[in-house]
């Protein structure tokens, strides 16, 4: 008749509970003498009664045992550590090389490129967005044109002051060129040298000049250059 399985869990009584212990702690205790000896192995037990009765082995010290195995387990935790913190970095670059392939699909689908596997939705979508990238752009645009000449750039205000000085003396130029016109046309009355036409017709140069306000056209586009 073979022998019944015995119920792990806390014997009741105080005598038969002592009894196990003393036959339990004797058995443990062989068995690791035998493990160190027949394994060589460094094996340290350690063991606490109920009523706080220490009993222990160790195959070479219990100090030397206890040190190792702090230093072990140190180790061991350390190790762990970096291998979180590896494993982390490893999601972490995993993220960040998924979030750049997504950038550079975006990119080459707003330059109009492989957009041949989009839906409908999808076109309608990315036009939106585009859209609203040019209504932006467009805004930015007619902002910068719309800035008074001290808001300028340091470049684009002194070329609206050398376009300033430029009119002014093309202006005078004009006027004295008018000025000669006039008393050549005089002079030549007063000596007759009048044309079959009973004038004289000097040679004049007219110069069509705009105001400086008039050029803003070319000092936007300058602008948006220079921008």
């Amino acid at each position: 008749m073979g022998r019944g399985k015995i119920v792990i869990r806390r014997i009741d009584n105080t005598t038969t509970r002592q009894v196990t212990f003393s036959k339990r702690r004797n058995g443990l205790l062989k068995k690791a003498k035998e493990l160190a000896v027949l394994c060589d192995a460094e094996v340290g037990l350690i063991i606490f009664s109920s009523t706080s009765r220490l009993y222990d082995y160790a195959s070479t010290s219990m100090k030397s045992v206890i040190e190792r195995y702090n230093k072990t387990n140190e180790d061991h935790q350390l190790t762990m550590h970096l291998n979180s913190e590896l494993k982390f970095w490893q999601r972490e670059a995993a993220t960040l090389r998924q979030q750049l392939h997504n950038l550079q699909e975006n990119h080459r689908q707003m330059m109009g490129v492989d957009t041949n596997g989009l839906g409908f939705e999808e076109l309608q979508s990315l036009e939106n967005k585009l859209e609203t990238s040019l209504h932006s752009i467009r805004n930015k645009k007619v902002f910068i044109l719309n800035i008074s000449p001290d808001q300028l750039p340091p470049s684009v205000n002194l070329m609206h002051r050398e376009n300033m000085e430029l009119y002014k003396t093309i202006n005078l130029s004009r006027h004295e060129n008018m000025k000669i016109y006039q008393k050549v046309n005089t002079t030549g009355r007063q000596n007759g040298g009048f044309t079959s036409s009973g004038s004289l017709s000097p040679t004049s140069i007219d110069l069509e000049l705009s105001p400086p306000q008039q050029q803003t056209s070319e000092m936007e586009e300058e602008v948006t250059k220079l921008g």
